[in-house]
């Protein structure tokens, strides 16, 4: 496989000299706005000059595409079965930032098995030199697959919503990644809140919970990282039916301009 090419998008492009931040964005459910996350986010890491390449790890269910309204002609279904190359599968998107974009409805990624661990892990190693951030647009819930996707990032967002049946999965999906994965951190954000501070409400109620029943092995707490939250806002929906991203349709709206302040977080070095 061949290095992806390097963006032909305008916007500074900051070069940090060393290997990418691998962040997974993930959710415990679907439907909370876990993928309309993570693009936007990688549009706003490129607004404040950042390098960034999504991978769409939802390997048999992928919909980062639609989000995006690309059509790509080679996936990394095409990658992994050596019909194409790792620089054919790498597209520009729109917001300034690099996807790679994976098949739907592909039954053979529905499990972990060893070639997919192998051309996943693969795949990482080769793009991670040439970036800033490589953010894993991962599936929801816990398959063996979302886990290993998980296994493979320097940090893991876990995105939920104050909907009880959300932070019940978002639970689960954190005591699982501390006690199979041994993270001491993960970080959170909340997205549709439908007022201000509803989002640190359920960050407090989530740790709450972990600290009650949530202990590593090494008798460690696992402590979560609040990033925000992202207000329910009509600018969002219609950007989605759209098939636009937010920070490029509606970029003053209080949606968006949470979704930079997320950013701005996690462009901040790491701890």
């Amino acid at each position: 496989m061949n290095a992806p090419h390097p963006s032909r998008d305008s916007s500074p492009a900051r070069s940090s000299g060393r290997a990418a931040r691998i962040l997974a964005v993930t959710s415990g459910k679907g439907g909370v706005g876990k993928t309309m996350l993570a693009a936007n986010l990688a549009a706003a890491l490129a607004r404040l000059g950042r390098k960034v390449l999504v991978i769409d790890a939802d390997l048999g269910l992928a919909n980062l595409d639609v989000v995006l309204n690309l059509q790509p002609r080679m996936t990394l279904h095409d990658v992994f079965t050596g019909n194409g190359t790792l620089e054919q599968a790498t597209l520009d998107a729109p917001g300034g930032f690099q996807v790679l974009l994976a098949g739907s409805g592909l039954v053979e990624y529905s499990r972990l098995t060893p070639e997919v661990r192998e051309q996943l892990q693969s795949v990482l190693q080769q793009v991670r030199p040439h970036y800033d951030h490589v953010l894993l647009d991962t599936g929801a819930g816990i398959s063996d697959v979302v886990l290993y996707a998980l296994s493979l990032a320097d940090e893991v967002l876990v995105v939920a919503t104050p909907e009880p049946t959300s932070l019940a999965d978002a639970y689960a999906t954190l005591k699982v990644l501390a006690l199979q994965q041994g993270r001491h951190r993960s970080l959170l954000a909340v997205n549709q809140t439908q007022k201000s501070g509803d989002g640190r409400t359920v960050a407090q109620q989530l740790q709450t919970v972990i600290d009650r029943f949530v202990r590593l092995p090494d008798g460690q707490c696992v402590k979560l990282h609040y990033l925000g939250e992202i207000p329910s806002d009509s600018a969002v929906r219609d950007a989605v039916q759209r098939r636009q991203l937010l920070m490029l349709s509606y970029p003053g709206s209080t949606a968006a301009q949470a979704i930079l302040a997320v950013a701005r977080r996690l462009a901040e070095p790491a701890a």
